[in-house]
Formats: C-alpha cells, sequence, structure tokens
C-alpha cells in the first residue's frame, strides 16, 4: 500500500472516529472479547465525561468472552450519561447480556434482529479437581446470567433457567414478548 492511500485511509478513519463521537454513537460489533471491551469501556467513558447526554449503542455480536460483555455491562451501569441500546444483525449470547444494561424502554431493535439466549460455555481441561472447580463456575455464571434476564425481562428465574438450557432464538417480536426489547423502530427518528 502507497504511503498517500494509507494516509488517506488514515484520514478517513480519523474522520469517522471524530463523528461518531460527535454523534454519541458507539459500535459493538463482532465477538465479544477483552479488547473490545477496552475500547467500549474507554468510548463509554469519554463521551459519560464530555456530557450526560444520551448515548447510542448499536450492537451486533454473536456473543464471546462472558467477562468482557461483564465489562461492557457494568460500565453501561457505572456512567452518569443515559445509554439507548440498539439491536441490529443478531444480538447473541454475552451480547443479549450487554444489551439487557439498559431500563426495558431503552432497549431498541431494528426490524431484522434475531437473539439468542443460552447457558454459558466453556472448555473444560485439566486434572479431575480442575474440571470440578470449572464446572462449579460455570453453573455459578448460568445462575448469575439468569438472574440479569430474569430480572431484566421479567421472567420467572425457573423458565430463563429452563428457557437457556439450549439455544433459546427469539424474533423481534418474539424478544419483546420475552420482554428483552421494548420496541422496533424502522429509523433514527424512532429513537427520538
Amino acid at each position: 500500500m502507497s504511503e498517500e492511500v494509507a494516509a488517506t485511509g488514515g484520514s478517513q478513519d480519523a474522520f469517522l472516529e471524530e463523528k461518531a463521537f460527535e454523534s454519541r454513537f458507539v459500535f459493538i460489533i463482532g465477538t465479544i472479547n477483552d479488547v473490545l471491551a477496552k475500547d467500549t469501556a474507554r468510548r463509554l467513558i469519554a463521551l459519560a465525561t464530555e456530557s450526560a447526554k444520551p448515548i447510542n449503542i448499536l450492537i451486533s455480536s454473536p456473543g464471546g468472552h462472558v467477562e468482557s460483555g461483564d465489562v461492557i455491562h457494568d460500565i453501561i451501569k457505572f456512567i452518569r450519561a443515559p445509554v439507548n441500546m440498539i439491536g441490529s444483525g443478531w444480538v447473541a449470547s454475552a451480547g443479549a447480556h450487554i444489551f439487557l444494561s439498559v431500563p426495558k424502554e431503552r432497549r431498541v431493535c431494528l426490524p431484522n434482529t434475531r437473539f439468542l439466549i443460552h447457558q454459558p460455555s466453556g472448555g473444560m481441561g485439566g486434572s479431575a479437581s480442575d474440571v470440578e472447580i470449572q464446572v462449579k463456575e460455570i453453573i455459578r455464571m448460568r445462575e448469575r446470567i439468569a438472574a440479569v434476564i430474569a430480572k431484566e425481562t421479567g421472567q420467572s428465574l425457573e423458565k430463563v433457567l429452563n428457557d437457556i438450557e439450549r439455544d433459546y432464538w427469539m424474533n423481534p417480536q418474539e424478544a419483546i414478548e420475552y420482554g428483552l426489547v421494548s420496541r422496533v423502530i424502522q429509523s433514527y427518528a424512532d429513537l427520538e
């Protein structure tokens, strides 16, 4: 790549970053991991420090690392600026956990969004004692995630634990009925 193309790409990236910051939009797109969590937390804190005006998060994620999702979930609750959560594409697993970090009236989605809730999974290895410890931790994590889903959707903990036993997919209407989403929006104007 020539220096001119690299320079143009770099200035375009900087321009887009500046415009996204000015518009108070944060994008959580792709697999949830520690790099995405750090970047998202940094952006949210910077935006909240600048102003208490609402921040819009557009999320489309297959999920990923639960604890990285916890970082984003907790930072959204920690900052003083209110957050609007906009689902698009798919909002799955740790992505659904992040989606539930805002009050229901601030959780919306675009028409073609799909949602997935399920219990956490993890690769186990090591000695029998280590595997036993890992199983206990996954069970604790499952119960913690289920409690968040129940609290934020209004479903009973028993129902949620049953539903997340296997992959539980929902279209927008089903997600509204479940309590994940308040409404479907068609355009930016629908946020206001």
